[in-house]
């Protein structure tokens, strides 16, 4: 704590981080817009600790830590999605231009290109890649031949795969012609290539794969090769995404009053 034994005054760390001016964050608190570790505060004198303490502002969570950094990345066609390649093809350390550690929140195929969130928020970026949280992602898809209604509604339906029954959270058919089509495909899932062996078993193989959203952060205009720091609504809303999504989470399995954590299912990969 760097104010007093007793912590930081509150509007000052909302105004530290961002949020609001001194004033303005006063008159949050005073509302009851401002959380502290779950309970509404509105005195203005209440103290806290930044390192420990939780604070959100009409529900959405407040990143306190001024070390963090988040930031969107439209990853190239031919980038490896790790920060260190064994067999020195391109890969992510050349958007990471930092001195600490940054993590790519899950991956994508060298052939597809799109939205990347990188971070040195190793917490949050383990919970938003782990399948069991099943953040949604929006791809856009370039396929051979002219897709049918009755195929877009087979996405979604569920189509039968090696590993598997897979559907679609949403698929929309953007434009068609004889020879190819566009459609955007919302999915959950994280396994390996499963966009592009959905359109396979269609008969519709993937010319061009894009991820255009990741949870509630959009790609927008970026080029590819080009990062972005995201905005902080944008984190707050990837904080509050992951923490819906660890209430949710299913809690493990009891067995005569010991937890059984269910078995990873293999190793997910890229779209």
């Amino acid at each position: 704590m760097t104010e007093s034994n007793e912590g930081v005054r509150l509007q000052k760390v909302l105004a530290n981080a961002g949020v609001a001016s001194r004033r303005a964050s006063e008159e949050l608190i005073t509302s009851g817009a401002v959380k502290v570790n779950g309970k509404v505060v509105k005195e203005l004198g209440s103290r806290i600790d930044p390192e420990v303490d939780k604070v959100s502002v009409r529900g959405t969570p407040i990143q306190l830590d001024a070390s963090r950094v988040y930031m969107a990345l439209n990853k190239p066609i031919g980038v490896i999605s790790s920060m260190a390649d064994e067999f020195g093809r391109p890969d992510l350390s050349q958007y990471a231009l930092r001195s600490d550690r940054i993590y790519n929140v899950g991956r994508l195929d060298a052939d597809t290109s799109g939205l990347l969130i990188l971070t040195n928020d190793g917490e949050l970026a383990n919970m938003l890649a782990h399948p069991k949280f099943g953040v949604t992602k929006t791809y856009v898809a370039k396929v051979e031949g002219s897709v049918t209604a009755q195929e877009i509604n087979k996405l979604t339906s569920g189509i039968e795969l090696e590993d598997g029954m897979m559907n679609a959270d949403k698929a929309t058919l953007i434009d068609s012609n004889p020879f190819e089509s566009l459609v955007e495909i919302v999915i959950h899932s994280g396994k390996n290539r499963v966009v592009r062996r959905m359109f396979e078993a269609l008969g519709h193989p993937v010319k061009d794969l894009v991820r255009r959203q990741f949870g509630p952060v959009h790609l927008g205009p970026l080029k590819p090769g080009q990062t972005r720091l995201l905005s902080k609504v944008e984190v707050g809303a990837l904080l509050k995404s992951a923490e819906d999504k660890q209430q949710r989470a299913p809690r493990p399995r009891s067995k005569g009053g010991q937890t059984v954590k269910a078995k990873p299912k293999g190793r997910r990969s890229g779209v």
